[in-house]
């Protein structure tokens, strides 16, 4: 056994990115504030429809001509979201070593719009665009780009169970620095706007034609959306701490939850455990919230089984979209803001509760205070994933 086995994991820095801004003050500032402008932007998909995403809210600079050979709109967006953790990242390369610094990226689409483009040119020209290699739309290239960027020589790889991603990455980073193969971890999720998800939740009967509205009685779908957010994940003593993570797995159904939410129950004790508190320690809850039929009628029952309808909770969904293999991490950095505001992000839907449902006490209302220690935040993902994560006040 490790000695670390036991240690005590930070967020030593962190990032965001999405439709709510560019970096993680103006994200915290337009999510506490209820800002569904993020959801306004439209796309016509493949069978006629116009939908709305939540697209960035921002552009994306050009990488570097020296990194040219990795370019795709995701990798730009790594890039964009490793600005702010260089410091910190470089400090843990001079403090441990470059070869103790790892990373642990979660995607759902890596690169892939660029081989939707390039497949397009060759079927009207007949020629691969210039530089085009199918490695960008490979699952590990956002690992592989964050090492190339940032110099570590530690182990790192991507990790891809769909809407799970980016919270499995921070356990991940966890478990590296317990098994004592890592001192520092790079983690989280980035996810961009693509036509293969877009239309292929389309053909599952899943995307809203309007804002989605998670957990309403009129509630019809997913809206998608696209971001980063990535961690510098150590052992060094910092505000945030990852307290506690556990993950599961259904074996139900390729696309449906599992309706008794064993797995998903399985996740969330698994969480309280290792944090070695009880469900009435969590102050908040971050939901998946997807405002599918199907996994809001899950998740409530799950939700109101384990925590009753006392615990305050919310879907923030309603502002970014669905972010997919991004969702994870995003909705942990959403954890933290609420954790260094004192605040619950607020659960932005039209207020009509399906009476079907198990009952929640959702922060439908804005600067709604949470002053607890521990928050969770769950994801529920394709093929039965379920993860969840306790972050708290050190």
């Amino acid at each position: 056994m490790s000695r670390f086995s036991d240690s005590p994991v930070f967020l030593s820095a962190m990032s965001a990115a999405n439709a709510l801004g560019a970096g993680w003050d103006e994200v915290a500032t337009n999510l506490f504030a209820g800002d569904r402008r993020g959801l306004g932007s439209a796309v016509v998909i493949a069978d006629g429809r116009t939908v709305p995403v939540g697209a960035l809210s921002f552009e994306l600079a050009a990488l570097p001509v020296a990194l040219s050979q990795w370019e795709s709109r995701n990798n730009r967006l790594i890039l964009h979201c490793l600005q702010p953790l260089m410091s910190a990242i470089e400090s843990a390369k001079e403090k441990f070593g470059a070869n103790r610094v790892g990373a642990v990226i979660g995607t759902s689409t890596s690169g892939i719009s660029c081989s939707e483009a390039a497949v397009a040119q060759f079927a009207t020209q007949k020629q691969w665009p210039d530089g085009f290699t199918l490695s960008r739309q490979e699952l590990g290239d956002p690992a592989a780009f964050v090492a190339e960027i940032t110099g570590i020589a530690g182990p790192y790889y991507g990790i891809s169970t769909a809407c799970t991603s980016g919270a499995k990455a921070l356990a991940s980073a966890a478990r590296l620095l317990r098994a004592g193969m890592c001192d520092a971890v790079i983690a989280g999720g980035v996810d961009t706007l693509c036509n293969l998800t877009l239309n292929g939740f389309s053909v599952l009967d899943s995307i809203a034609p309007t804002r989605c509205n998670p957990f309403s009685t009129n509630r019809n779908g997913i809206s998608i959306g696209e971001g980063g957010a990535l961690f510098l994940v150590t052992r060094d003593e910092a505000p945030i701490r990852l307290a506690g993570y556990g993950e599961s797995a259904d074996a139900h159904h390729l696309s449906a939850p599992d309706p008794e939410g064993t797995g998903a129950k399985a996740a969330i004790a698994e969480a309280l455990d290792l944090a070695r508190i009880s469900a009435r320690d969590i102050s908040y809850l971050n939901l998946h919230g997807t405002a599918t039929r199907l996994n809001d009628a899950m998740e409530s029952a799950v939700t109101h089984s384990v925590f009753g309808d006392d615990l305050l909770c919310s879907s923030t969904k309603g502002m970014t979209g669905h972010m997919l293999g991004a969702a994870g991490s995003n909705e942990a950095a959403f954890v933290a803001m609420a954790l260094q505001r004192g605040e619950a992000p607020p659960h932005i839907w039209d207020g009509e509760r399906d009476v079907a449902l198990s009952p929640l006490n959702f922060a439908d209302r804005l600067g709604e205070r949470v002053e607890g220690r521990y928050m969770m935040s769950c994801s529920y993902a394709f093929g039965g994933n379920n993860t969840a994560l306790i972050l708290a006040r050190s």
